[in-house]
C-alpha cells in the first residue's frame, strides 16, 4: 500500500520518536545504520519530512535529527500524505484509473472498509501514541 520511501519515513519517525530527543539528536549515518536503509535515500526522506515540519533538525558539532514537541503530536496520517500523497486512502488498490463508489473495482468494496478504519487511526492518534504503543507491545522496528 506504501512506497518504500514512506517505509522508511515512517520507521524513521517511530525510532526518533523512540530513540531520539532534541537533547539526544541523531545523525543520518546513525539512523542509516540503525534502520538498514541507504544513507543517501533517507538523508532524502528525512529532508523531506524536515521541510514539511514533521521532524525537526539542528546542524552543527551536535545537531542531528530530532521530534519536538509540536512534531511528536502530528500523526502518522501526515507522515504517510508527505511521502505518498494525498490520495493514498482514496487511490484504487489495483491501480484502475476510475474507481469509485459509483464505478467500484472488484475489490473496492471490500477494502474500502478496512482502508476506513485504518484511516482513522492514522489521522486520529499522534506520532507518540503510535510510538508509545509500539513500545509497551515490545514490538521492534524493522532492521
Amino acid at each position: 500500500m506504501f512506497s518504500k520511501s514512506c517505509k522508511y519515513a515512517i520507521r524513521a519517525v517511530f525510532y526518533l520518536a523512540t530513540y531520539g530527543s532534541e537533547e539526544d539528536k541523531l545523525g543520518v549515518d546513525d539512523l542509516a545504520e540503525k534502520l538498514n536503509v541507504p544513507k543517501h535515500f533517507l538523508a532524502k526522506i528525512l529532508q523531506t519530512l524536515v521541510r514539511n515540519k514533521l521532524v525537526s533538525s539542528a546542524k552543527g558539532r551536535r545537531g542531528g535529527f530530532y521530534l519536538s514537541e509540536k512534531n511528536k503530536k502530528s500523526n502518522l496520517l501526515a507522515v504517510i500524505e508527505c511521502m505518498d500523497g494525498p490520495g493514498t486512502f482514496t487511490t484504487c488498490i489495483l491501480g484502475l484509473a476510475e474507481c469509485s463508489n459509483d464505478l467500484p473495482c472488484p475489490y473496492h468494496q471490500s477494502i474500502k472498509k478496512y482502508r476506513d478504519k485504518f484511516y482513522d487511526l492514522v489521522s486520529s492518534e499522534s506520532i507518540v501514541e503510535s510510538a508509545k504503543r509500539i513500545k509497551s507491545q515490545n514490538l521492534k522496528l524493522k532492521i
